[in-house]
């Protein structure tokens, strides 16, 4: 094992600096400094090996080295050890084979969040609430979340055994589910958010985005949408062909939709819109905020460059550097910057990052951004930029949003009953002992009053910080909004409780307040026949953001 790991460390650190130089398996030959380099890179490695007080591998040593340089050129630059870039590889296929269940932890337990409709685990009557106890035998309490739905997983038509403990019944329950082909959704919800308005929401961009939204369109359209919701919030990118190819639905044939620049020759590319779909014609809300990110900000961008939507809601991230994917040896990849975004109005979408500790935690977006719009500073000359009507959208990083909405804040009591799974918890015993419930239900003050009670009997509050938290009327239309939310989970699925959670959002309850001012951009655009304008003739082709 040594050997080969100390062989390892020079095939990453030549491999590293000149992947992007290299074809296939070819290494291009190495300078007198590079090689003495090297050697003293390896006598380091060897020497900590050696003696260092603690247990250390040579491969932990390697790949803690490797990500300490790349952190020197950018923080999106990564170095991806075998594990995690399987895993990100599998995140990024359409499908995978397993039970069919949405899981987390919930009060330190493996707990079913809700079964997906057609699966194994459906069929199986597994249940939300169901507390996935033991996997082939083995306790779940110590695995970690990704650790246990790794086990979960597996080949097509292979079995696992499972142990679930559920409310009401005495003894546990054990089941074999054979496991199936799921499907990797990103379009996470699509429904009809009120009469004539569609919602859709992504969560990320892989191998399929492009095709479920497409579908997603239509079901609405059919529905009678005369308007759509499109939200992006916490969306943090993937790949980019699949965000050209959202692009592609709400744009004109033509229209530019994002711009690659580089150092090399090879890197600056145009992606346009081809004109594949249906030409969407209805007025569109485009929801970001803080975590919207990358190929969502390609998106939310091109759609404010060219005036075919109005963005709300806070500003986004402000990554804009790309990275392309190399296959390393021993199963690793490297994610390598290789350029940067620019929207078609020519905004840079990367936010600066000479410091990382305010690139990640934001600190550099805190004061400027937290005044109202009329305070804050001009912009630079260079940081203002037209759209095909001539609105002015600022660069600097990110997308700032036409109308900026804050979430509501969460009151530190209903936070804590959140964090103990308090909501949940409550409403699978309610859903359990209430079979006859349909989606229009509706909690009264008796259940609120049997919540307290529950809270007080369950160890979670003591009875006056109970009747303290729940003295607002707002603290408790929040808390009857969470337990209807959840109960509708447990009977119908995440979309009925996605539903009904809408209804608190403070963003998107601004956001279907604006239709009338996105419609009013859209009449515009075909009053004055704009025309796209076309920045590259360089098809789209498959990449990683």
């Amino acid at each position: 094992m040594r050997p080969r790991w100390r062989n390892l460390a020079l095939v990453l650190l030549v491999a590293g600096p000149m992947v992007g130089a290299l074809a296939g398996s070819r290494l291009l030959a190495v300078s007198g400094d590079t090689r003495e380099n090297l050697r003293q890179y390896t006598d380091l490695v060897e020497a900590a090996r050696a003696r260092y007080g603690g247990d250390v591998t040579y491969r932990d040593l390697v790949f803690a080295s490797i990500q300490g340089m790349l952190r020197t050129l950018d923080p999106h630059t990564n170095f991806l050890a075998p594990e995690a870039y399987s895993s990100m590889r599998e995140k990024q296929q359409a499908s995978f084979y397993g039970l069919g269940i949405l899981v987390g932890m919930r009060a330190g337990r493996l707990t079913v969040i809700t079964p997906i409709d057609g699966t194994p685990a459906s069929r199986l009557g597994i249940r939300a609430g169901d507390i996935i106890h033991r996997i082939e035998g083995e306790p779940t309490e110590k695995l970690s979340l990704d650790e246990a739905v790794s086990r979960l997983k597996g080949p097509k038509d292979s079995q696992v055994r499972i142990t679930i403990l559920r409310a009401g019944f005495d003894e546990p329950l054990d089941l074999t589910v054979t496991r199936a082909e799921i499907p990797q959704t990103t379009v996470r919800y699509s429904y009809m958010i009120e009469p004539a308005t569609g919602y859709i929401a992504i969560s990320d961009f892989s191998r399929a985005t492009g095709d479920e939204v497409a579908r997603a369109i239509d079901r609405l359209r059919a529905d009678g949408m005369q308007r759509l919701l499109l939200d992006l919030r916490n969306n943090g990118g993937g790949l980019l062909d699949q965000a050209v190819a959202v692009a592609d639905q709400f744009l004109p044939p033509g229209a530019s939709i994002v711009e690659t620049r580089g150092r090399v020759r090879d890197s600056r590319q145009g992606f346009t819109a081809a004109g594949n779909q249906r030409a969407f014609d209805l007025p569109v809300v485009v929801l970001v905020n803080g975590g919207t990110a990358s190929a969502a900000e390609i998106l939310s961008g091109a759609i404010q460059d060219h005036d075919v939507g109005l963005v709300v809601g806070a500003p986004t991230w402000g990554k804009g550097l790309v990275q392309t994917v190399y296959n390393l040896s021993y199963g690793a990849g490297l994610a390598l910057t290789t350029a940067k975004y620019y929207t078609p109005s020519g905004r840079l979408i990367q936010r600066d990052y000479s410091s990382f500790f305010d690139y990640y935690t934001r600190a550099d977006l805190e004061t400027p951004d937290a005044a109202p719009e009329s305070q804050r500073p001009e912009r630079e000359p260079d940081e203002v930029f037209r759209t095909d009507l001539g609105r002015k959208v600022y660069g600097g990083g990110g997308i700032t949003p036409d109308v900026e909405v804050e979430p509501l804040e969460v009151a530190p009591f209903l936070q804590f009953l959140l964090s103990r799974s308090a909501y949940f918890t409550f409403a699978v015993e309610y859903s359990n002992r209430h079979p006859e419930l349909g989606r229009d239900w509706r909690p009264g003050p008796e259940v609120l009053e049997e919540f307290g009670k529950f809270l007080v009997d369950k160890g979670i509050d003591s009875r006056e910080d109970v009747t303290a938290g729940f003295a607002e009327e707002a603290h408790r239309a929040y808390a009857l909004r969470q337990i209807r939310a959840e109960v509708l989970s447990s009977k119908f699925g995440i979309e009925a409780a996605h539903q009904v959670l809408a209804e608190g959002d403070a963003q998107i309850q601004a956001a279907l307040s604006l239709f009338p001012r996105a419609a009013e951009l859209l009449a515009e655009r075909e009053r004055l026949g704009r025309a796209p304008e076309v920045r590259a003739e360089i098809p789209a082709t498959s990449g990683r953001d």
